[in-house]
């Protein structure tokens, strides 16, 4: 039997609850329901191994994600929504109102589809009505998440907060995703779901406007990674996740990484030049870039399911 993947269950309906439970009764799921913010919390307190979240829209949802988020606590999100012309149809409404939540009809939502979102970017949003695809969007959601780049929306309010608060974020953010993908690696014995890139995502096949924010963004990591990376920051190693992260998921060849460095390796020489000071010291960061293509060779050798690699022995 395969290992179980844990699931908790935090919707007010018990209607609800009790499809949720029934669509999901089986050997793969482990679930746990609760009914109270208070016994909500108290449960994450002492369960580390949460595979994903189960939600409804309510009055509610905005006040307990926010919390979620100013614990930073991350993880894999289905939220039940309700279609328009359901008794619940004004209360959905008033969220929208307020920017929190489109009203749409398709069964499944995702970030691409939706104006907001309550918990993060790759929570996955499911019609009631489809509850039974539930199973379907839970795999979805855990897929999203691990390929999720920022734990808070890009907005006005995320704007405010500084560089510091939001690398805090990103790297508690990417840790949770590692031990999610070691445990799903452990437990369910396959990579398909860390590893499942979307080809959409790729740099290539980027919109014109899309190519040169992600490039700014690209570069703007690997920056702070040289500077970091002899000092004692103890963050560059986030940094280093973090931008491998990208450049797996964006499918960015290596020569393009390389091209990178010498690019900012130009940029110091000159800013040395004016200085009167040595270029040398600038030799010392190819471990930089020798310590970044390490990690990204190593994403793609562990991105080969195990049955592929043993053919080709």
């Amino acid at each position: 039997m395969l290992p179980q993947l844990s699931i908790c269950i935090f919707v007010k309906s018990e209607e609800l609850a009790g499809l949720a439970i029934e669509v999901l009764g089986g050997r793969r799921y482990a679930l746990t329901q609760v009914k109270s913010e208070s016994e909500f919390f108290g449960y994450l307190k002492h369960n580390y191994h949460l595979d994903c979240l189960v939600f409804e829209v309510d009055g509610d949802l905005r006040s307990l994600t926010a919390k979620l988020q100013e614990r930073s606590i991350f993880l894999p999100a289905v939220i039940f929504a309700t279609k328009p012309g359901d008794d619940r149809t004004q209360e959905v409404q008033r969220i929208s109102d307020h920017g929190c939540y489109p009203l749409v009809t398709s069964p499944e939502l995702n970030q691409e589809q939706s104006c907001s979102f309550f918990y993060h970017a790759a929570e996955v949003q499911l019609l009631i009505d489809r509850s039974d695809e539930l199973a379907a969007s839970i795999d979805r959601a855990i897929a999203q998440f691990l390929k999720l780049s920022t734990p808070v929306p890009l907005d006005d309010q995320s704007a405010k907060l500084g560089a510091t608060a939001q690398l805090t974020a990103q790297s508690l953010l990417q840790r949770q995703q590692r031990r999610l993908a070691e445990k799903l690696r452990e437990r369910l014995g396959y990579l398909g779901v860390y590893y499942k890139r979307n080809s959409q995502n790729f740099f290539r096949n980027l919109s014109q406007e899309e190519k040169p924010k992600f490039l700014e963004q690209f570069k703007l990591i690997y920056r702070q990674i040289v500077l970091s990376y002899f000092s004692e920051d103890t963050t560059v190693n986030n940094q280093i996740d973090e931008f491998v992260n990208l450049a797996f998921f964006a499918d960015v060849a290596v020569t393009q990484v390389v091209e990178i460095h010498m690019e900012l390796m130009d940029e110091f020489a000159k800013q040395l030049k004016l200085e009167g000071r040595s270029e040398e010291i600038l030799l010392d960061y190819r471990l930089t870039l020798i310590d970044v293509i390490a990690h990204l060779c190593e994403m793609y050798r562990r991105s080969i399911p195990k049955d592929a690699s043993e053919r080709r022995k």
